[in-house]
């Protein structure tokens, strides 16, 4: 029986939960159980029926809260596969090294332009990497130590998912530089990115190996579910730009956070206001059983 979880950062009025159970049944759904997990502030209301038609039905309620409509299987994830910059950090890596070369506003603005799909993805990649010819190494160091800044609840939602028994598997097209240090402190099993070439404690302006773009996300989704024998609803995916798409579609349960419009009409499901810490709610974990 599908879910419609709300979870808002500041006290609904009571009655909301019975306004969202209306809203399910005038869209001539079967409403089952509903109640206040945390009062005001995470409710739940179960029914029978379409997800869409429910989604669509809450979509005025999300003015003032997240409203998340799951598969009740989506709750106990076997793999989590997500994007890493604007979702799991609050930068984009690129651009931050642009600046440091001094190119941040044309990098930034190939980036965006990408990220809404405007753009070739691998082909706007390589030429923003060629605009960071010349740029030492060493930079890279100083911008994971001093500008590189975790999602709030990234660290919580990985941790605790991994401690569930989910395995935590990080996707990114940036760079495997950045990509391996906050994989590992957010608690991540495995790590792909793209390879940048430095030669002489200096980027070249190239990348090597494969190119990890939408397409290459959805085939390691697609070679992770094969190689645990999962269902593809025992999967999640956390993205924000057009680029993670296929992955958002390839995955049981697409999730897009704080997202570029291409990537919310993809998605299964918009995180909109709140942080990560959003989804352990729409999971049904209790707070006393999140992980730092």
């Amino acid at each position: 029986m599908p879910i419609a979880v709300l979870i808002a950062a500041e006290p609904l009025p009571a009655g909301e939960l019975n306004a969202a159970a209306d809203r399910l049944h005038q869209a001539g759904l079967v409403v089952g159980q509903s109640h206040w997990v945390e009062p005001g502030l995470v409710g739940e209301v179960h029914f029978a029926g379409d997800r869409m038609a429910a989604d669509a039905a809450l979509a005025p309620l999300r003015a003032c809260a997240d409203v998340l409509v799951l598969d009740e299987a989506a709750r106990a994830p076997r793999l989590l596969i997500s994007d890493m910059d604007s979702t799991m950090i609050a930068n984009e890596c690129i651009d931050e090294l642009a600046d440091y070369a001094g190119v941040k506003p044309q990098v930034a603005a190939i980036t965006e332009r990408a990220m809404q799909g405007e753009l070739d993805f691998e082909a706007a990649l390589r030429e923003r990497v060629g605009l960071l010819k010349g740029l030492s190494e060493h930079v890279i160091g100083d911008c994971l130590g001093h500008r590189i800044q975790p999602m709030p609840g990234a660290r919580t939602l990985v941790r605790t998912l991994s401690q569930r028994g989910a395995d935590c598997v990080l996707v990114s097209g940036g760079f495997h530089s950045f990509a391996d240090v906050i994989g590992a402190e957010l608690g991540f099993d495995a790590v792909f990115a793209n390879r940048l070439v430095i030669e002489n404690g200096h980027m070249t302006g190239d990348l090597e190996g494969t190119i990890v773009d939408a397409a290459r996300k959805a085939e390691i989704l697609m070679e992770q579910i094969d190689r645990q024998a999962l269902d593809a609803g025992q999967v999640i995916a956390l993205g924000d730009g057009a680029n993670d798409i296929p992955m958002l579609k390839a995955a049981g349960t697409g999730i897009a956070y704080h997202a570029k419009p291409a990537a919310i009409a993809a998605a299964d499901a918009h995180i909109a206001h709140g942080d990560w810490t959003v989804l352990l709610h729409a999971l049904g974990i209790a707070r006393a059983d999140w992980r730092d």
